[in-house]
């Protein structure tokens, strides 16, 4: 089941303070779902954020999920694990997984987003919605009508992606999202803790 609605993703480098003391001060404010993805890392040292993030998110009872590797998703004992386009097809994860992981799929499409779900996927992020630099090579921004497109023609939660910060969540929860997934808006800022209780607090 999928029991948060704000859904963080991991940048070491937008990162202004301590990398793990940043990702605490979110789950203090409210975060109940840490994405780690940080893709550039070597396997060693992505398995030791790894354990350092199961270690944390579970003192606030928060699901963690990894980006792109099951077996370090495996490994550590996280709750799901996060596919993008390049990574195994969702059905494939499904059959090594079976119920002990949820499964998160990035689509940038309609199709992709039937597709994912038909694969086995328990929710997706879709986007980007509005324009921001760090999705500029999946395209122009998808707007909210391809939103609300995707919403209708699948069953699973979706996720807003792109974009988004605290301005335009009444957009997003209008189009129908069951939540947000969010990069810079929470870790670039000043307070992470209260721009999470924020964020927490409107898409509620």
């Amino acid at each position: 089941m999928i029991d948060f609605r704000v859904y963080l993703i991991t940048d070491r480098k937008i990162i202004k303070g301590d990398y793990y003391e940043s990702i605490q001060e979110a789950l203090e404010g409210g975060i109940k779902a840490v994405q780690l993805r940080e893709k550039d890392l070597p396997v060693r040292e992505l398995l030791d954020r790894a354990y350092r993030l199961r270690e944390i998110t579970s003192r606030y009872n928060a699901r963690l999920f990894i980006n792109d590797r099951v077996d370090v998703a495996l490994a550590v004992d996280a709750d799901g694990v996060h596919l993008g386009g390049t990574s195994i097809p969702v059905h494939a994860v499904r059959k090594i997984v079976k119920d002990r992981l949820l499964i998160g799929v990035s689509t940038h499409g309609v199709e992709e987003a039937i597709e994912a779900e038909k694969g086995g996927a328990d929710f997706i992020t879709f986007g980007p919605v509005y324009e921001t630099p760090s999705k500029m090579k999946y395209g122009p921004p998808q707007g909210l009508d391809r939103l609300r497109e995707v919403i209708e023609k699948t069953t699973i939660p979706v996720f807003a992606i792109g974009g988004i910060d605290d301005r335009r969540i009444e957009e997003v929860k209008g189009a129908g999202v069951f939540g947000v997934a969010m990069i810079s808006a929470i870790l670039s800022s000043e307070n992470i803790k209260q721009t999470t209780e924020r964020i927490e607090r409107l898409i509620r």
